[in-house]
């Protein structure tokens, strides 16, 4: 058997969450399928994307979790981010309005899941620069004192966004490595493992583990 198959990967679950507008669906498409389109459309309750990356040796497949910012789709929160082992919430930089929404989103995130989801806060629309309301200073200063790490992107010109999930995914790994040492059992990725729970798979489990939870709301 070649060492490819007996690889182990880890499969992290990690969600997306900000108000409508602010350019969540930009942002994962642009980092999964580097595309980018003008015209933007509303993501209704909730869509779901993969990635798979090699860091130093080390490989993880994100299932990448876009949620609807609408309002009326607030309720629905909790459904999809549940066992999150990773969350990017992204704020418009010219809407103030959003980053408070931010800050919300992180409230609710720490009583759901804890101290151990790993955080980045990515200010988005940086290509509007001019139309800035939200400080950057005051955006960082904030992203610190949450254990978030703070991003400026921009899915128009492709800025920021990989930095945004590279940093996430590598401290993901940080912490399931750590759960590991302590003898935590890993669990299940969206099932019944407990919260922030992470699957460790071999290569020849991961699709189908992926497509096998992909259909469902977690």
């Amino acid at each position: 058997m070649s060492s490819n198959a007996t690889a182990k990967a880890y499969t992290f679950k990690v969600v997306l969450l900000g108000e409508g507008c602010v350019g969540k669906t930009s942002l994962v498409i642009r980092y999964v399928e580097d595309k980018f389109n003008d015209k933007h459309v509303s993501t209704l309750q909730a869509s779901f994307l993969s990635k798979k990356l090699n860091l130093n040796g080390t490989r993880a497949n994100l299932a990448i979790w876009d949620t609807a910012g609408q309002e009326r789709f607030h309720a629905l929160g909790p459904i999809y981010y549940r066992e999150a082992n990773g969350a990017v919430l992204v704020y418009d930089i010219t809407d103030e309005d959003s980053f408070t929404r931010v800050k919300n989103w992180v409230k609710e995130l720490r009583t759901m899941l804890g101290n151990s989801v790993c955080l980045c806060i990515a200010g988005n629309k940086i290509d509007l620069e001019r139309g800035r309301v939200v400080p950057i200073e005051e955006a960082e200063k904030y992203a610190k004192s949450v254990g978030a790490k703070h991003y400026s992107t921009s899915a128009k010109l492709n800025r920021g966004i990989q930095d945004v999930f590279l940093e996430l995914t590598q401290r993901m790994i940080e912490s399931a490595k750590e759960k590991e040492e302590r003898g935590e059992r890993p669990g299940s990725l969206l099932g019944q493992g407990g919260r922030n729970s992470v699957q460790v798979l071999s290569s020849d489990e991961e699709a189908a583990a992926i497509a096998e939870k992909s259909g469902c709301c977690g």
